[in-house]
């Protein structure tokens, strides 16, 4: 009797060098490609219309991609438990594969259909994907997690890779057209509004143009000297790629190591970026209380006294700090932000304005099309200096001093700042005369950097004192 089983699409969303779908198809003589869309509306505290639209794009991608394998996706909407549950009894599938998530929700689900696929008696198989190294294989010599980046990144170095494996060619005969399916879905399903950012194109082939670009054009030979500039292509675009599984982190590092040994210093700096989201991933999987509180117990319960009118201010970027400004405006129209200025927003909202570094990932991972929960978080209490392997909380950037460093010409401040364009570049990185703006129609600073500096260095001494 032939095999039937599923393969239950997550983060994965491709047809290359996808681990659990390779096995499933060694497996079986027919796989079943389903994926489960959420069916909350409106509203979610920490996804919004660009990240739904990008992936309404990708399953789009992936269904025709599977269509010409002479596969089908089937889509539903619900828990997925549940889903999978009427899955596997319309289909009676003897197996359910799938890759593994690290984040809370992504394990309590897996947690609950292994025991389904218990309770039905069929087999269960998760598999080792999206990172190159799972949280509890990278250890200290105690067995224990690392809670700084450089000793854990040299562990993560030196540990064998796996290599990509290929394109899946065939999945067997498509499901019964008895087996109904959701079609391709569109916003509309959440009841979110329409996106009117300029995201990055969706899809697999698109993913992987993006990958060629960046290895075949320079951009990864210059990658160490230039990733910190914001103006123009400077890092690798891939960032909503690896969150959709739209590329293998297999082939990514493959492709890169095997550069001219003229670019290895630049490929070394980008393969430590690597490393930085899989660090971010084991702290999120062994101290998951960093989801809510602060990854240090000495800040937890740190005031955060901004106000929600300042707050407002740093959301819509009208601070009147040019280069945070800039920042916030290619956030809010493109679904992403250079990683040099999401380091200078988000400490300019927690040090200059001190508001709580969780309304701050909240609102990224709203507007972000490379939402993660592990790197978002990670990044934010790096900034907000409570974090794994976090800036000091006395080590506050100064927002001018950034900006002239990484913007001399103020070339990315005028592309996201049109008020700004007919200003000379000196006079965007420092602090207008009191009283005369910088342009007609742009705020003057709403704060001083050096008042509000001293203000945060004060909060955070007076919350240590007080815990001792």
């Amino acid at each position: 009797m032939p095999r039937t089983v599923l393969h239950w699409f997550r983060r994965d969303l491709r047809l290359t060098d996808n681990t659990a779908l390779q096995h499933a198809a060694q497996a079986a003589d027919q796989v079943i490609p389903v994926c489960i869309l959420s069916n909350w509306k409106q509203k979610h505290g920490w996804t919004g219309p660009n990240r739904q639209q990008f992936l309404c794009g990708c399953l789009e991608s992936l269904s025709k991609n599977l269509t010409t394998l002479g596969s089908r996706l089937i889509l539903r909407s619900g828990s997925a438990d549940a889903e999978l549950e009427r899955l596997i009894r319309e289909t009676r599938a003897e197996a359910v594969y799938f890759n593994r998530d690290y984040d809370i929700f992504g394990r309590a689900m897996e947690a609950k259909i292994h025991a389904l696929c218990a309770r039905l008696g069929i087999e269960c198989h998760s598999y080792q994907d999206s990172v190159l190294h799972e949280p509890e294989t990278v250890l200290t010599g105690g067995g224990q997690p690392y809670r700084v980046y450089t000793p854990y990144s040299k562990n993560w170095l030196n540990l064998p890779k796996t290599a990509p494996q290929g394109r899946i060619t065939s999945l067997g005969p498509p499901a019964d057209a008895a087996i109904s399916s959701l079609p391709p879905p569109t916003l509309a399903h959440w009841n979110l509004p329409p996106c009117t950012a300029e995201i990055p194109t969706p899809g697999e082939r698109a993913a992987r143009d993006r990958l060629k670009l960046f290895i075949e054009s320079g951009i990864l030979n210059g990658y160490g000297p230039q990733r910190n500039i914001p103006a123009g292509q400077t890092t690798s675009l891939l960032s909503q790629d690896l969150r959709f599984g739209l590329l293998s982190i297999r082939e990514i590092y493959q492709r890169c190591m095997a550069c001219t040994t003229a670019a290895q210093p630049s490929v070394q700096t980008y393969v430590k970026e690597l490393a930085w989201r899989e660090f971010y991933v084991a702290i999120l999987w062994h101290y998951p209380h960093v989801f809510e509180q602060e990854f240090a117990p000495d800040w937890q319960g740190l005031p955060w006294p901004g106000s929600a009118a300042d707050f407002q201010r740093w959301a819509t970027g009208t601070t009147g700090f040019p280069i945070v400004d800039a920042g916030m405006r290619q956030l809010l129209q493109t679904g992403l932000m250079h990683n040099r200025l999401r380091m200078i927003t988000a400490m300019f909202l927690t040090k200059d304005l001190h508001c709580d570094w969780r309304l701050g990932e909240a609102f990224f991972m709203q507007q972000l099309v490379d939402g993660d929960n592990a790197s978002n978080n990670g990044g934010w209490q790096w900034s907000a200096g409570t974090g794994a392997d976090a800036a000091p909380y006395f080590r506050i950037q100064n927002p001018w001093l950034q900006s002239v460093r990484f913007d001399p010409e103020g070339t990315y401040i005028k592309q996201w700042v049109p008020e700004l364009k007919h200003v000379p570049a000196e006079l965007l990185h420092k602090p207008p005369a009191p009283g005369l703006p910088l342009a007609k129609g742009y705020p003057l600073p709403m704060v001083d950097h050096h008042t509000e500096r001293d203000r945060c260095l004060a909060i955070f001494a007076k919350h240590k004192a007080e815990r001792v």
